[in-house]
């Protein structure tokens, strides 16, 4: 069993400096986790990976099913949250790749406590479409002072065909931060609305005015404030004035704090405002500068907006105070293409998941206020299998924060440069799919 004693000896190490009359022993207790597919009994998952992750506290504990999908753990009393993953590549090319995903949190150990568990593993969904780059962490200016109302997204496809998609719309999901209380959580330790199949989506939503159409192994930059040249001003910044950006921009919504949403650029046509959806009280649509987790995803059977105003879609924040303000809108886990769950490095012994596994298993830590950004690992062996990469794409990656660089060696962008077309990783499960860049891509 891999577990990391280096914690133990931690705890114990702060106990007895806290207490002299403190043994240096920490009494351990076993949790089994057994690793089951509930829609498919049949399938098994040996040599799955699995993580167990202590909640305020910094001990983290890993190792591999056995033939039997089980694995048991040897940890201090505490709360813990266990991730898994497991991957099957089943042939050559893009999506090649059968994955199962499972999340458990607010799991009780200690005695008298349940010694077993059973994690229910979701195959995850592979999108054409994928959420390539997140920056939302913004910059320290000269002064000191944070500037952090230049956020983007950028999403890709992921193919080597055409990606068109009709009322496609992004959604923030609730706390706003992944080291808010979250009242989300059952008492068994489990999302409320993971067994309802939603995901509640705070504030409003934004969606295109019109499909949005991709070409192979291309992409498309979505600013979610301050749509203008930046770098004018913090020349760390990141630079929006293109005509190819699209931009979120719809003050008749209500959406009009200037700080947010200057005018756009002149260069950004009209045609690239991204529309809203409103369903909260707030002047500006806050994408979490520390710890967003956000989705995208596409409305069936109806437009955007007769969706998020629909009464029957909404819900409150439980045990708050069902107003305005604990209002959210319950997005179908069906209908999303992808999700990026973001945890805070500070705060790491805080931070408690909003997405279901069946959306993102894992996470991705950000710093913010350095101008970092959340970019997507290259899987390796699909982008190096295509004919059309010989001689063209670009190794020794440095621009990684480590120890989360991306593990493929690939440098994406000077390779895309190159000519090389760019197959990312896409397994549901930010932990494996993500690492924290030094800068905006953006920015090169």
């Amino acid at each position: 069993m891999k577990r990391l004693l280096i914690n133990i000896m931690t705890i114990s190490l702060l106990l007895t400096a806290c207490d002299t009359s403190y043994e240096e022993k920490v009494e351990l207790y076993q949790l089994k986790v057994v690793l089951a597919d509930k829609a498919h009994p049949e399938k098994l998952f040996q040599g799955a990976t699995l993580e167990l992750r202590g909640i305020g506290r910094d001990a983290i504990f890993t190792d591999t099913a056995d033939a039997k999908g089980e694995v048991t753990f040897s940890v201090p009393s505490g709360i813990y949250e266990a991730t898994s993953q497991h991957i099957t590549r089943i042939k050559n090319g893009i999506n090649n790749v059968e994955i199962s995903n499972g999340t458990s949190g607010q799991i009780v150990v200690g005695r008298e406590k349940a010694t077993s568990i059973v994690l229910n593993m979701v195959s995850a969904k592979v999108s054409q479409l994928v959420i390539k780059e997140l920056y939302n962490g913004g910059i320290t200016k000269d002064n000191g002072q944070a500037f952090q109302s230049d956020k983007c997204f950028i999403l890709y496809n992921n193919s080597n065909t055409v990606a068109t998609y009709d009322n496609l719309c992004v959604g923030i999901i609730s706390p706003y931060n992944s080291h808010a209380g979250n009242k989300w959580y059952d008492n068994d330790g489990k999302l409320i609305y993971e067994s309802e199949g939603y995901l509640p989506a705070l504030d409003g939503i934004w969606f295109f005015p019109q499909d949005l159409t991709l070409q192979p192994y291309s992409q498309v930059v979505v600013n979610c404030h301050g749509a203008i040249d930046n770098t004018q001003t913090y020349p760390q910044s990141v630079n929006y004035a293109n005509s190819d950006y699209y931009c979120m921009y719809d003050p008749e919504t209500g959406y009009v704090n200037s700080m947010y949403y200057p005018t756009p650029s002149s260069v950004i046509p009209a045609s690239h405002y991204l529309k809203a959806a409103k369903i909260g009280i707030s002047n500006a649509w806050a994408l979490s500068v520390m710890s967003p987790a956000l989705v995208i995803f596409q409305v069936k059977g109806t437009t955007p907006r007769e969706f998020a105003t629909n009464v029957s879609n909404l819900t409150y924040t439980p045990k708050a105070k069902q107003d305005d303000i604990n209002k959210v809108l319950k997005i179908p886990v069906e209908w999303v293409l992808d999700g990026i769950e973001v945890f805070m490095t500070t705060a790491k012994n805080a931070n408690q998941k909003r997405l279901t596994s069946q959306v993102d298993a894992g996470s991705v830590g950000l710093t913010n206020q350095h101008g970092h950004t959340l970019y997507r690992n290259v899987d390796k062996e699909a982008t190096e299998q295509l004919p059309e990469n010989a001689g063209k794409l670009v190794y020794n990656y440095q621009l990684g924060v480590e120890p989360t660089t991306d593990p493929s060696g690939i440098d994406a962008e000077a390779s895309a440069k190159n000519g090389a077309h760019i197959i990312y990783m896409d397994t549901n499960n930010s932990t494996t799919d993500f690492h924290e860049r030094l800068k905006c891509s953006l920015r090169e």
